[in-house]
């Protein structure tokens, strides 16, 4: 097995998921990427199983939009062509489009896609965003994709798909879980020393393909050709996010990138 960011061969088996310890992850100490070993199988379908109600302005998923859209909108304040790919339940695309932007959305989910059309009229195209096919005849001013990184097997594809779609310096927001989280470090190490053992259903499937740190993406950006304007991690308890803030140990990443002019 190599490394999926920078295919070194320097791999170490970092935790496991699984009631029998079957689900291994295994950690680049070249690029710090966190590779799961996809020979286990992959559950995605689980995230595309319900349609959250976008006009609930108490879901948390909904708050959750609201939040990533105006710390975006810091960014992306001019209207202009704005898409979404893994749009969701499609509340972000509201916010947007109620801001003036162009909406569009993109989707695996067919069902998911026909909910929006459906409850918001937001045309959302139904396809997988890792297709070698063009997905727009045209180019958008900002992508957003919040928490859809992890589930894709190749991250640099993606990355460069992201380039292709965008305008010479457009920008993006992306968001994924912090494995370096100190939430995360210590799971991990009261598994390790035999203090926490967590029970999974008996159907339980990983879906996430790679785990990202501040190292690994920080690779992944400069083999992508993108720059960094903002990262931080963050959560969305205040107390908590005001900590996260100084110390970059929550247990989710925001980063704006930008797509250099030339």
């Amino acid at each position: 097995m190599e490394c999926r960011l920078c295919e070194g061969n320097n791999l170490k088996l970092h935790y496991t998921q699984g009631n029998n310890d079957e689900y291994k992850f295994y950690l680049c100490a070249d690029c710090g990427l966190v590779n799961y070993d996809l020979s286990g199988g992959l559950n995605q379908e689980k995230y595309a199983e319900v349609y959250n109600d976008p006009f609930d302005i108490e879901s948390k998923i909904n708050k959750a939009q609201k939040i990533s859209f105006d710390y975006f909108s810091k960014y992306a304040r001019n209207s202009g062509s704005f898409l979404e790919i893994g749009c969701g339940n499609g509340y972000l695309l509201s916010l947007a489009q109620n801001s003036g932007h162009d909406v569009q959305g993109l989707e695996l989910s067919g069902f998911l896609a026909k909910s929006v059309k459906e409850t918001l009229g937001i045309n959302v195209k139904v396809d997988n965003f890792l297709s070698d096919n063009d997905l727009f005849d045209k180019k958008f001013d900002f992508v957003i994709l919040r928490h859809v990184l992890e589930h894709l097997p190749d991250s640099v594809f993606a990355l460069n798909k992201i380039n292709n779609l965008l305008m010479p310096g457009g920008i993006a927001l992306l968001e994924f879980p912090n494995i370096n989280a100190f939430k995360f470090k210590t799971q991990r190490l009261k598994q390790k020393i035999g203090l926490s053992k967590k029970k999974y259903k008996k159907n339980f499937v990983p879906g996430h393909c790679n785990e990202f740190s501040r190292k690994s993406f920080k690779y992944l950006i400069e083999k992508t050709g993108f720059e960094i304007l903002n990262r931080q991690s963050y959560s969305y308890k205040p107390v908590n996010n005001l900590i996260y803030s100084i110390f970059p140990l929550g247990n989710k990443t925001r980063v704006v990138i930008r797509k250099p002019l030339y």
